[in-house]
């Protein structure tokens, strides 16, 4: 069975309307683009879309509560619930350093979370 999805492409500020047709696995037509890359923007979309993740997890004696982190590819879009529910489960103890892995195999994608700040320990 065929659907049709209608995709705005954000790859370049023109913004086209791309009508993508598919079954579900492969793409039969795609019109509306302007360019090669909102062709494969609007298939990758309709198909298999993804996101990287951006979040905060909590610092235990840190300089700041709170440390931010992404992850260090994209993950499917129907698991960025799963992946922020680890998260936000998640505390970590100061110090951490920018690039830190602070999560491995967030919510079993082979994909890690990575600190994207450097938190010092809290002097007392």
């Amino acid at each position: 069975m065929t659907k049709e999805q209608e995709i705005t492409c954000i790859i370049c500020p023109i913004g086209c309307k791309i009508i993508v047709q598919s079954d579900g696995t492969t793409a039969e037509a795609i019109t509306g683009h302007r360019c090669k890359q909102g062709i494969i923007y609007a298939q990758t979309e309709a198909l298999d879309p993804r996101r990287m993740l951006t979040s905060s997890i909590l610092v235990h004696n840190g300089t700041w509560p709170l440390v931010s982190v992404k992850t260090i590819k994209s993950i499917p879009k129907e698991k960025i619930f799963s992946a922020l529910k680890e998260i936000q489960k998640t505390v970590v103890d100061a110090p951490i350093k920018r690039g830190d892995v602070l999560i491995h195999n967030v919510a079993h994608l082979y994909i890690d979370i990575v600190a994207t700040k450097t938190i010092s320990i809290k002097k007392k």
